[in-house]
């Protein structure tokens, strides 16, 4: 079963996002490692994601891969009911309806997330603001967990 977040957790993990120190503290102490390592996998650490896996994080796994546009991955978080992980990766992926859906839900700590998220993946953009190396970078990312995560759609429907 995977893990239920608080609110406070999920604002936590949206100030680690923006890099503030209050929010790696908080986790830290939480010992929610697996949001640390969910944000170094947002950002094309593939020994975070391999972390995520091997820990069974198939959920933050998955939402790692659906930001990064996974059609699959989408599909697997949505056919087994997280649709609220759903959301988040469809807003940083430019989708405003899903900010009204979870805003509606009372999920508004989860658009903040969704949001510091695509800020950071732009700000790490910018720093690295050569487009080839981008699209080789995500060309590469998408390729070393294809098969990660088809294997993670057939052990999260068992």
């Amino acid at each position: 079963m995977p893990k239920e977040y608080s609110k406070e957790d999920i604002e936590k993990f949206t100030l680690y996002v923006l890099e503030k120190p209050e929010g790696y503290n908080y986790l830290l102490e939480k010992k929610h490692l697996e949001l640390l390592a969910t944000l170094d996998a947002i950002r094309g650490d593939s020994k975070a994601f391999g972390f995520l896996m091997r820990n069974k994080e198939f959920v933050l796994a998955g939402f790692v891969n659906a930001i990064w546009d996974d059609a699959s991955a989408l599909k697997m978080l949505i056919e087994n009911k997280f649709y609220v992980w759903a959301a988040v990766a469809n807003i940083v992926n430019g989708d405003d309806k899903a900010i009204q859906l979870l805003t509606s839900t009372n999920n508004q700590h989860f658009v903040a997330l969704a949001l510091a998220i695509q800020k950071r993946i732009r700000e790490d953009n910018d720093k690295n603001s050569n487009l080839f190396n981008f699209m080789n970078f995500f060309k590469k990312r998408s390729e070393e967990h294809t098969s990660e995560l088809q294997s993670l759609a057939y052990l999260v429907c068992r």
